[in-house]
């Protein structure tokens, strides 16, 4: 006996798709509502409160928010789980998070990753098709979103609770799999710290990893026999002009064939939020080679250390004015000046300056005493 678990991206019913979900218009999935009807059971990640509230939190980048029908429409087109942590759950405060599981539940929409403290985000999901007991665990990178003791917010990626978590689930169930919020926006590989994190939760007894957040489809890889996706980029994510095109609108899907001993994967990937149309849509056979060619290379530089080491550091070089500008400049206009190579940035800091950040950073004492003081004198 088997079951087919179907797990797809960020869902996020924003952009040209709102009145689309308002009119409980599902052309929004396009031919991927057949891959559901083959899935006997769905997930996606919900990226986005459904509130009508415009309470906002204070953080950094946007505060999104969706249509409280789009648990209709998710549930009418067959999903069955939606995950919730996620570094938007919170946009909207305890008001949106209150929302969403209202809505959800009067779908019938079941939810993990998120709660009215860290204990109930903490809490996985389990079900039983076919004789199979299935579970899902669910964390976060920690944003403007992590759950605290007494407070609302989505489960935080802590390798500490991580484990117990993990170790205590699959002692209930046949298959478990862990569902992973992060990684860096824009970057089509996983960082060195978030590949050792994943490939923990295999070695902590997860039987696979999934990971998304970064708008753009990564490679993936099988770590001790265990599958391990980086990231598989947007789902429904239709946003600003500037991203109607490119990776932000290429994404993938993964149908697991599942047993008792055992986990097989096919790929679904799609296209979706492009200028033209918002719809999703499946591949063709000549982009799907396009698809395929492109994971295989993402496949063999996660897989190879040199490589790996080669493509990050690389990467380092593209953010080093970007970072350090937002690091030691208030001012945005300055950072973007600099950032265009316009002025010099050593004109603002000094290399001893530069040594005290990276010991504050650095250093595990010093970085949560930092994170604390921040924290402590925003929240009063």
């Amino acid at each position: 006996m088997s079951c087919k678990i179907l797990i797809t991206g960020d869902f996020c019913p924003i952009g040209r798709n709102i009145q689309k979900i308002e009119n409980n218009d599902y052309s929004l999935f396009g031919d991927f509502q057949s891959i559901l009807k083959n899935a006997d059971f769905a997930i996606t990640n919900l990226e986005t409160p459904l509130t009508f509230s415009e309470n906002k939190i204070m953080k950094t980048g946007p505060n999104i928010k969706g249509n409280p029908n789009a648990a209709k429409i998710l549930s009418t087109v067959g999903f069955n789980l939606v995950t919730m942590a996620n570094n938007h759950i919170l946009d909207y405060g305890k008001q949106g998070i209150e929302d969403t599981i209202m809505y959800c539940n009067q779908e019938n929409l079941k939810y993990i990753g998120v709660g009215k403290n860290l204990e109930e985000a903490k809490k996985n999901y389990i079900t039983t098709i076919n004789d199979i007991k299935i579970g899902f665990l669910n964390f976060a990178e920690n944003e403007f979103c992590s759950a605290k003791e007494n407070d609302y917010g989505a489960n935080p990626i802590n390798v500490i609770n991580n484990y117990y978590d993990i170790k205590n689930a699959k002692e209930k169930v046949d298959i478990l799999f862990v569902i992973v919020h992060g990684g860096r926006e824009h970057y089509q590989l996983p960082t060195p710290k978030q590949r050792e994190r994943y490939r923990f939760y295999i070695d902590c007894g997860a039987d696979v990893v999934v990971g998304h957040h970064t708008h753009c489809y990564s490679g993936c890889e099988i770590y001790k026999n265990k599958p391990v996706f980086y990231s598989l980029g947007n789902f429904i994510f239709d946003y600003k002009e500037k991203y109607q095109e490119g990776l932000w609108t290429q994404g993938y899907g993964v149908m697991f064939t599942v047993n008792k001993k055992d986990v097989k994967f096919d790929l679904i990937p799609y296209k979706q939020g492009q200028k033209d149309n918002p719809q999703l849509k499946l591949l063709n056979e000549e982009d799907r080679k396009l698809f395929n060619e492109d994971i295989k290379l993402l496949n063999n530089i996660i897989v190879d250390d040199d490589l790996f080491k080669e493509e990050w550091s690389k990467y380092l070089t593209t953010q080093e004015k970007n970072y350090k500008g937002m690091l030691l400049l208030q001012n945005p206009y300055i950072r973007e000046v600099i950032k265009r190579g316009l002025l010099p940035s050593n004109f603002f800091h000094s290399k001893s300056h530069q040594l005290l950040l990276l010991n504050l950073l650095r250093c595990e004492t010093h970085h949560e005493i930092i994170t604390d003081i921040l924290e402590n004198e925003l929240l009063n």
